[in-house]
């Protein structure tokens, strides 16, 4: 089953809409997004956009493929592009501690700022607090939006081992730092430190005492102290995600889930579909990554494999064949030489003369050998010079044997294709609405922006690149 011209996604259009102002790559870990996110960003600014990508891989391919040192915190503009359409790239990673003390900063004062940034939970929560990664993904992308400064944002969300992360994590940690149980903690903060604890009843004493006992008095404090001070500087979390969520289904949103052809990637992809669908996020289509072709796929593995058992039939009946030759014409040569023919004689076995004995002149003169005991001119080095040389030497494949490699091979793609293309196909049955572009598995690694280019090319060449079923 080939992609229906309706369902194959084009990427030129979306990238060219100036309504277009944030793309989501979207998926779980190890299926291209970076390398997505990079090549549709290149591909936008050399059409005309003001694009920046922002990345939070932490591998730092991204700065490596567009020839920048290093990303941090502060779009860098990409040198080497293709500007004569009036286009520029800028370029960003993540910096999830830097991006949270910003927020604080431009939220406080000097004085309220230094109390949060040197609290003690501030400084776990924005080192790697589950789910900060990702709120504070969301925050820069607010940041970025509100500045105005580009018309198009490329997002390439966090590695994570579920592609739902991304929209769940932020909700999660907001969720937590505004909930009941923070909340709880807070209010003899709230209300005054020890003072605060008369208006509290007996049993509301007695819980807070027993979790001051788990999490360690001095925790306690710190949480109290921190969320105060959040909550009084700017507001809740959980609200600040939501604003950020919202943007995210604006119009002018396009998500793009990334994934391999692979069974566990498009399940994940199919999760993330049905999510967008549910949350009214604007999904533009999916991103077939690392699709494996052939440019024989009239040759079926099943053919080639028997095409190869036959070679390697016939091989072996050639070698068998040559090997018997090879004895007899051996055989020959050592009965001409007269010393292997002793030697190989019944008569000699059993006799206390050797047969060189018996061939040495009688008069004492020197044998065939020579004075000096080399044993040029004898038998055995006949042996070595004459004898046939059909077999191939050792280490040393016939024709036939590689061909039958070769085909070996070409049946082991043949059938990844086959498992790729029933995953693909049980995907499109699910959802057959989802437009996709199928991106060709390159023989290496992207690391620059020729290699980038040539992915944007692949994105927008609108050709699926595994074979129609049956074939």
């Amino acid at each position: 089953m080939s992609l229906d011209p309706a369902r194959v996604l084009d990427l030129d259009p979306l990238l060219d809409d100036p309504d277009t102002r944030i793309v989501v790559c979207c998926g779980s870990g190890g299926v291209g997004k970076t390398t997505t996110a990079a090549a549709l960003g290149l591909r936008a600014a050399e059409r005309g956009r003001k694009v920046v990508v922002l990345t939070i891989d932490p591998a730092r391919r991204l700065a490596q493929s567009m020839g920048i040192d290093s990303l941090d915190n502060v779009p860098r503009r990409v040198k080497g592009i293709d500007d004569s359409a009036g286009g520029e790239l800028h370029a960003m990673m993540l910096d999830m501690k830097r991006t949270f003390d910003e927020i604080v900063e431009a939220h406080a004062d000097g004085e309220r700022a230094a109390v949060i940034l040197n609290n003690p939970f501030y400084q776990s929560l924005s080192a790697g607090f589950a789910g900060t990664q990702e709120y504070m993904a969301m925050e820069k992308l607010g940041q970025l939006r509100a500045r105005d400064e580009w018309d198009l944002i490329v997002v390439d969300t966090p590695p994570s081992r579920s592609a739902l992360d991304f929209l769940d994590a932020p909700k999660r940690l907001g969720s937590f730092l505004d909930g009941r149980l923070i909340r709880l903690l807070t209010a003899p903060a709230k209300l005054g430190g020890r003072a605060g604890m008369k208006f509290l009843n007996v049993g509301m004493s007695m819980m807070t005492g027993t979790l001051g006992k788990l999490l360690g008095g001095q925790l306690l404090k710190d949480v109290q102290t921190f969320v105060a001070a959040m909550d009084t500087t700017f507001g809740g979390f959980r609200t600040r995600a939501d604003a950020t969520y919202k943007l995210l289904q604006a119009p002018g949103t396009a998500f793009l889930v990334v994934a391999a052809p692979e069974r566990d990637a498009l399940r994940e992809a199919a999760y993330f579909v049905e999510r967008l669908a549910a949350e009214d996020m604007p999904f533009a289509g999916l991103v077939l990554n690392r699709v494996h072709g052939s440019g024989a796929t009239h040759l079926s593995a099943e053919r080639a494999l028997a095409a190869a058992e036959n070679l390697d039939a016939e091989a072996a009946e050639d070698l068998e064949s040559t090997a018997v030759e090879n004895l007899d014409d051996a055989r020959i040569v050592d009965q001409e030489g007269g010393k292997a023919g002793l030697r190989n004689s019944p008569d000699t076995y059993g006799s206390s003369e050797s047969p060189a004995s018996e061939t040495s002149p009688p008069d004492g003169s020197e044998g065939p050998a020579g004075s000096d005991g080399s044993d040029e001119g004898s038998p055995a080095a006949t042996d070595r010079t004459d004898a046939p040389t059909d077999t191939p030497p050792h280490g040393h494949r016939t024709v036939e044997q590689l061909t039958a490699g070769l085909l070996r091979l070409h049946a082991e793609r043949m059938q990844l294709l086959s498992r790729e293309q029933r995953t693909r196909d049980r995907f499109a049955a699910l959802h057959p609405e989802v437009a996709v572009a199928e991106v060709a598995a390159l023989p290496g690694d992207v690391h620059d922006l020729a290699g980038l280019r040539d992915i944007g090319d692949r994105l927008a060449a609108n050709r699926p690149e595994l074979p129609e079923t049956g074939a």
